[in-house]
C-alpha cells in the first residue's frame, strides 16, 4: 500500500526540472553544433532547417521541435503567396511580417499544411508562434475566444499527426489551454514577472516549461527558474545561436 501511495504522489507532483532545451532559429548549421548536442530537445525553424540537420539530431538522440509562425504572414516564406490579402492585417513589429486573421479557415488550412511539412521532415513536435494575436493590434477584431478556438485547432491537428505541440506565450490563457498542449515556451516571463502563472497550470500538470530571457544576468533569474521547475536560458534576441547561457 505504501508503494502505491508513493507512486500516486510522484505522479501528482510537478516536475522538479523540465528537460534540457536549446532554441535557434537563425544561422542554422548543416550539422548539430555543440549547443544542440548539450541538451535533450532542440527547437529549430521548420522551413530553414535542412533534412540533414534534423536527421543528424535524431541520430544523436535529440528531440526536434520545428518552429513556424501560426499567427502571422511572413513575406519570405515559400508559401507566402497562399495568404489572400483579406487575411493579412497590421505589422506585428517585425520586418516583413503581418498579423493574420486566425478566424479564417484559409489560415488554419495553411497552418495544417505547415504541420504536414513538419511531419514529413520527421520533426517530433511543433512550436507555433504568434498565437496571442487577440492581445495585440492585429487589424482584426479578435476576441479571446477566437484565440482559444484557433490554438486548440492547431493542437488537435498536431496530435492527429503524432506531433507534440507547445503553447508559445499567451500567458492569459494558460489555464484554458494547458489540457490541449504538451509543453509551453515563454519569452521573458522573468523580466516581466509572468512566470508564476505556469506553476498551477503546466508545471502542476507535469508538463515541461521552457523560457528564453534576452536581457539581464542568469544569476538574477536562474534561482527563480529552478524553484519553479522551468528550463530557462539567456539567448540573443534574434536566436541566432550567438548566446546561450543555460540555468544549470
Amino acid at each position: 500500500m505504501k508503494k502505491i501511495l508513493l507512486l500516486i504522489t510522484l505522479l501528482a507532483s510537478p516536475l522538479v526540472q523540465a528537460e534540457s532545451f536549446y532554441w535557434q532559429l537563425v544561422n542554422l548549421p548543416t550539422t548539430p553544433n555543440a549547443k544542440m548536442l548539450s541538451v535533450q530537445t532542440v527547437d529549430i525553424d521548420l522551413f530553414d532547417a535542412s533534412q540533414g540537420l534534423i536527421d543528424k539530431l535524431h541520430a544523436a538522440n535529440k528531440k526536434v521541435i520545428c518552429y513556424f509562425s501560426a499567427g502571422s504572414w511572413e513575406n519570405w516564406r515559400i508559401d507566402q503567396a497562399t495568404f489572400p490579402k483579406s487575411v493579412k492585417g497590421r505589422s506585428n513589429g517585425w520586418a516583413g511580417e503581418k498579423w493574420v486573421d486566425i478566424r479564417s479557415p484559409i489560415v488554419l488550412d495553411i497552418m495544417k499544411k505547415r504541420m504536414d511539412l513538419a511531419k514529413s521532415k520527421k520533426c517530433d513536435g511543433v512550436e507555433p508562434d504568434n498565437v496571442d494575436g487577440y492581445t495585440n493590434g492585429t487589424g482584426f477584431s479578435l476576441k479571446a475566444a477566437d484565440q482559444v478556438t484557433f490554438n486548440k485547432a492547431l493542437a488537435d491537428y498536431a496530435h492527429g499527426l503524432g506531433l507534440t505541440i507547445g503553447l508559445k506565450n499567451d500567458i492569459s490563457q494558460l489555464s484554458k489551454l494547458v489540457s490541449s498542449f504538451d509543453w509551453a515556451l515563454n519569452e521573458q516571463c522573468f523580466q516581466y514577472n509572468e512566470c508564476s502563472g505556469y506553476k498551477n497550470t503546466f508545471i502542476k500538470a507535469g508538463k515541461s516549461v521552457f523560457n528564453a530571457e534576452y536581457s539581464g544576468k542568469t544569476s538574477t533569474f536562474c534561482p527563480k527558474a529552478k524553484s519553479l521547475g522551468i528550463e530557462s536560458a539567456l539567448y540573443a534576441l534574434d536566436l541566432n545561436g550567438s548566446k546561450f547561457q543555460r540555468c544549470k
